[in-house]
């Protein structure tokens, strides 16, 4: 139990600093909370894990989705946020 609380926490922590650090490096604004930041950084370590594994086949017995580190995590966040920004342009709204 005491182990699954510290990966939640990890998770959320790493979520929160990619998050932070995408929505730094993409250009314009973005109008999100700092729970909408973590979910961001979160989904981001999923995605980074997703491309680190179709592209190096690391970590085969995990599967496909897992999380990544915090440079996996940084760049799937970005690449959410572009796909989020370029959905919300098509669709009329704004993200």
């Amino acid at each position: 139990m005491v182990h699954w609380i510290g990966l939640i926490i990890s998770l959320l922590v790493i979520g929160l600093i990619a998050g932070a650090i995408a929505r730094l490096l993409v250009p314009g604004r973005q109008n999100m909370s700092i729970g909408a930041t973590i979910v961001l950084g979160v989904v981001g370590s999923f995605v980074g894990g997703f491309l680190g594994y179709l592209l190096f086949r690391k970590d085969g017995d995990d599967g496909f989705f897992q999380t990544s580190g915090i440079l996996g995590s940084i760049i799937g966040a970005i690449i959410v946020l572009l796909v989020v920004g370029w959905w919300g342009r098509r669709s009329g709204s704004r993200v």
